[in-house]
């Protein structure tokens, strides 16, 4: 594998980032982390997205201009990444000179090649979706699915891309490839789309929507979002029609796009048809996530039950993000929807980190500590038969995430780490020391320690502080990539001392949390 490149979508910035967004951007990271276990080229991108009518209704009720409204949101979104560990190689913003020139490029490459043509148009126009949509998109009540407000009718002269012509270029690859779109279940939902899909307008009069990118030689339109937000996995690399960039030639195509499953339609169509249109290739996989719910409902303002990630960081007096990313990572199966809740939080965190993980190997470190002085001596190395089920694990895990399967491949470690507490249990090390078989208690506390490197090499795209913890408790190259990782990364000599025996993963506070909650 030479490269892996991942994005995530791009977030609009008229509202706050909340647990909705950091579920893709932990998703997503995740996937890129792994991967940079098995390349020594993953790329992952993220970013904001900055046009459109909200931000320019938003910034005008404020008394400022749309650029510092956007300066100011955008960077809430970069500090909450920070705050989850969120290890993005470039944050784009559409708003970016180099972005903004690109996108001006591309519209008239297609509209010069013919793919982009001016029409006159009346539709009815979502402003929450910053898309027209037609009469069958409507629910029962005639307003839009998503946001539950009726469309205002616009009529405009616009340019248009010309998406039908790619229609059938699109079913054919869809049918050709079956992994494309991810998880399968949403490939018909995207071939029904497909059926009756019409021509998108890809500009809007500067007299209705000034903010936006200009378009090249017509003072009068600025163009939409589609050929604006989406052409940023693109220009993030340094397309821009010429001379694109070693970047762009080494990382593009796309190996998985991580998207919401509301935007899906958009990112399966609209953006392959782009793409075609540009003779570029398509990316790899399309991955539509599910939703977050809180405590079983859905997250929504006028119910007051928005969660943000860093609310629930405070919550929990949260020194590292770990805890939330994993709880995050492992709750819902690929491409379903998953729900948070507080107690469920306490109680898998505690139950799989702390307990499980964390104390597993705590104890173990301190029973080397207790009976040998913290020292691996050279007759407890052999070759245990715990350590097949560790490389098995091993190969388990690339196999999920081949297939985007975080969850399931949470599992398997989580898995792992109880075989060994269970290994530990059935070995009873301390019974050994009591009954003076020194040489068999070493070879039980040694295999262990070999299999909780493999443990923090596994957990670590999830955790990436403990895992660290765990490395440096171990003596223990966490940057090893997985299929580099071999027996005998215990060495022989001293490898710990009492007082550098720490908890990996503290226990949540639970009369903290429910105080905090209350609150």
């Amino acid at each position: 594998m030479d490269k892996f490149y991942t994005t995530t979508a791009i977030d609009y910035v008229n509202g706050a980032p909340h647990i909705g967004h950091a579920y893709e951007k932990i998703l997503t990271d995740i996937i890129t982390r792994h991967y940079s276990q098995r390349t020594d080229n993953a790329f992952m991108l993220t970013g904001v997205d900055e046009h459109g009518i909200k931000i320019q209704k938003t910034s005008a009720s404020l008394g400022i201009t749309p650029k510092e409204f956007c300066d100011i949101n955008t960077q809430k979104f970069i500090d909450a990444w920070k705050l989850l560990d969120i290890n993005y190689s470039r944050f784009i913003r559409t708003t970016d000179e180099q972005h903004k020139k690109a996108v001006q490029k591309i519209f008239d490459k297609l509209l010069k090649q013919g793919d982009i043509y001016k029409h006159a148009y009346k539709g009815l126009y979502c402003s929450g979706c910053e898309a027209f949509l037609s009469e069958k998109d409507l629910d029962e009540n005639g307003l839009c699915p998503v946001h539950k407000k009726k469309p205002e009718v616009v009529e405009e002269e616009n340019y248009f891309f010309k998406l039908t012509k790619y229609k059938d270029a699109i079913i054919k690859h869809i049918n050709q490839n079956p992994d494309f779109i991810i998880p399968s279940f949403r490939v018909k939902e995207v071939l029904n789309q497909l059926e009756n899909i019409e021509d998108i307008s890809v500009s809007r009069a500067k007299k209705n929507v000034s903010w936006g990118i200009d378009v090249l030689g017509d003072d009068e339109q600025v163009i939409y979002v589609w050929i604006d937000a989406l052409s940023n996995y693109i220009t993030a690399l340094g397309y821009n029609c010429e001379e694109n960039s070693d970047d762009f030639r080494k990382y593009w195509s796309a190996d998985v796009q991580v998207i919401g499953k509301d935007i899906l339609k958009f990112h399966s169509i609209y953006w392959p048809a782009i793409l075609m249109a540009l003779n570029l290739p398509l990316p790899k996989h399309i991955l539509a996530h599910g939703w977050i719910t809180i405590d079983e409902t859905k997250m929504s303002k006028s119910l007051g039950n928005v969660v943000s990630p860093e609310g629930i960081m405070k919550s929990f007096n949260l020194d590292i993000a770990d805890p939330l990313r994993y709880y995050m990572a492992s709750a819902a199966p690929l491409g379903k929807d998953g729900n948070y809740s507080d107690d469920d939080f306490k109680e898998k965190v505690n139950a799989h980190l702390a307990n499980s993980m964390g104390n597993l190997l705590n104890r173990t470190l301190s029973m080397l500590d207790k009976y040998f002085d913290g020292v691996i001596k050279e007759e407890f190395i052999n070759t245990p038969v715990l350590f097949e089920d560790a490389k098995k694990t091993i190969e388990s895990v690339k196999h999920h995430f081949n297939f985007f399967e975080i969850q399931e491949a949470a599992s398997e470690i989580i898995e792992l780490v109880d075989k060994t507490n269970k290994f530990v249990t059935n070995s009873a090390p301390w019974a050994l020391a009591k009954e003076g078989k020194m040489k068999e208690c070493g070879e039980v506390l040694y295999a262990v320690l070999e299999v909780m490197c493999v443990i923090a090499s596994l957990i670590y795209p999830y955790c990436p502080n403990i895992a660290k913890r765990m490395a440096d408790e171990l003596k223990y190259d966490i940057t090893l990539k997985l299929d580099d990782i071999k027996l005998n990364n215990i060495k022989t000599g001293k490898l710990i001392s009492k007082e550098d025996i720490k908890p990996v993963f503290l226990r949540l506070d639970s009369e903290l949390a429910d105080k905090a909650k209350k609150n």
